[in-house]
């Protein structure tokens, strides 16, 4: 269970890079070359999805599992990108926002799918920060992100997805985003939950990496980078064993 994986890593203080690949931007010839290098430098969670989606994922999902022997996380923008190959799914309620699609609705169409081909679903609140410039996700969901200068909102929203049962909280700034989300505002969500926090959105460097897993994130998603200059994925790997517990 990727569930029980995520959960185990955090009872240890391990930080973990998820690998977000949208199929969109990554076409046959340069998904063989990022396989060859994710084959030296796999990411502890791998995951393909994105909010707007004209590719078929399930090729793309078989693929990579048959060439890396590693499960598959779904990041679904809508039901539509539901595939029965992938292990599990990150099934996404927004918090953030008050779009009651996003909310409950596509998880009513979706739920049956799910269950028929047993696919893991990880309960996950999504909230959507601003990071300082428009994003596909802020457009398609037709939602405002949080602002940036409001942590007090983020936390709250935060403990509502723990209290509601959510297993994990995902803050994200959104692929692209200009600024990725200030620790201070992580630092102060991670105290008030105790569910895993992943972090996503304009996250270019390892110096912002580390800040990120410092500020108290588990998981930090990273995707529109990688697309860019995927050899950043082995320094980026080696950070996030620089904060394992004791370093």
């Amino acid at each position: 269970m990727i569930y029980n994986y995520i959960t185990e890593s955090v009872s240890h203080n391990r930080k973990l890079l998820a690998l977000l690949i949208d199929p969109d931007k990554c076409p046959p010839q340069r998904v063989e070359l990022l396989a060859k290098l994710l084959k030296q430098y796999p990411p502890h969670l791998l995951m393909v999805g994105g909010s707007l989606i004209s590719t078929p994922i399930a090729p793309l999902v078989d693929y990579l599992k048959e060439s890396l022997k590693q499960p598959v996380i779904l990041y679904p923008g809508n039901p539509a990108h539901l595939c029965a190959n992938a292990d599990a799914l990150l099934f996404l309620s927004m918090i953030s926002g008050r779009n009651a699609e996003l909310l409950i609705g596509h998880h009513i169409v979706a739920a049956p799918f799910i269950k028929q081909h047993n696919i893991e679903a990880i309960a996950t609140g999504y909230m959507l920060i601003d990071g300082g410039s428009p994003t596909s996700v802020e457009y398609i969901s037709q939602t405002r992100p949080i602002p940036a200068e409001k942590p007090s909102i983020a936390v709250a929203t935060a403990l509502a997805g723990e209290l509601l049962g959510l297993k994990m909280i995902y803050m994200d700034a959104g692929s692209g985003a200009k600024n990725c989300i200030n620790p201070t505002t992580i630092n102060l969500v991670r105290q008030s939950i105790t569910v895993p926090l992943m972090i996503g959105g304009g996250i270019v460097s390892t110096q912002q990496l580390s800040d990120a897993y410092q500020a108290g994130a588990d998981i930090v998603v990273v995707g529109n980078l990688f697309e860019k200059d995927p050899a950043l994925i082995s320094s980026f790997l080696a950070t996030a064993e620089s904060h394992k517990k004791g370093r």
